[in-house]
């Protein structure tokens, strides 16, 4: 008998993929709820342009995919997923303010804190993240993508892919404008002039509303 074709079988780029575009869509929405709950309103937590997608939470949980797959005790994970989401952390803050002269998080109020970039008190939530996403999110998510008929997962992931490389793309295009233009540099090619016609500061400060610019 023929075995039936499964989508995204195992640890694949499909999968992966799929499973960071998830990602960045629950971590913007957790981030948006986690706003209104402490201050009563709504702003924008989006990490790209166009759509409610927070790649920091995409990476966070392929991250503790391909690291934590093979971890089988709670306590090893939720011990490595501390470091890997600290770590992790660290490194964005330090990435963006490196590149683009902002910082969307500033930990230096808190105790034991690392920089401002990441602390004890957001190493303890990314391991308890590492331990719901390894057994209750992950293993959903995968049996549901498996699931996916193959045709349509494929198409699926080809559109969101090429949308995922022009969003990613324009995003970081129009923050390096933006800088420059923070600097007091008028554009000096076509591109430029692009960019500050379509992706003014009004129009990104709107969207990257917790950037602030070192």
């Amino acid at each position: 008998m023929e075995q039936k074709e499964v989508f995204a079988r195992g640890i694949c780029f499909k999968k992966i993929f799929l499973l960071f575009m998830i990602g960045c869509l629950i971590g913007c929405f957790m981030e948006m709820i986690n706003h209104f709950l402490h201050y009563g309103n709504v702003v924008s937590r989006s990490g790209l342009i166009y759509g409610p997608l927070n790649p920091v939470y995409g990476f966070g949980i392929i991250l503790f995919v391909l690291c934590l797959s093979k971890v089988e005790k709670p306590v090893h994970i939720f011990i490595l997923g501390m470091f890997l989401g600290g770590g992790f952390e660290y490194l964005c803050s330090l990435f963006q303010e490196k590149v683009f002269g902002t910082v969307s998080w500033d930990y230096s109020h808190q105790m034991f804190n690392i920089g401002g970039r990441t602390s004890l008190k957001y190493m303890i939530i990314w391991g308890f993240m590492a331990l719901l996403v390894m057994k209750v999110i992950y293993p959903f998510l995968s049996n549901l993508i498996e699931r996916m008929p193959v045709n349509f997962g494929n198409v699926l992931t080809m559109f969101l892919t090429l949308f995922m490389i022009f969003n990613v793309c324009i995003s970081v295009m129009a923050c390096l404008r933006q800088s420059e233009r923070s600097l007091g540099l008028k554009a000096s090619n076509g591109m430029e002039v692009f960019l500050d016609k379509h992706y003014p500061d009004e129009r990104l400060n709107e969207i990257f509303e917790n950037n602030v610019r070192k």
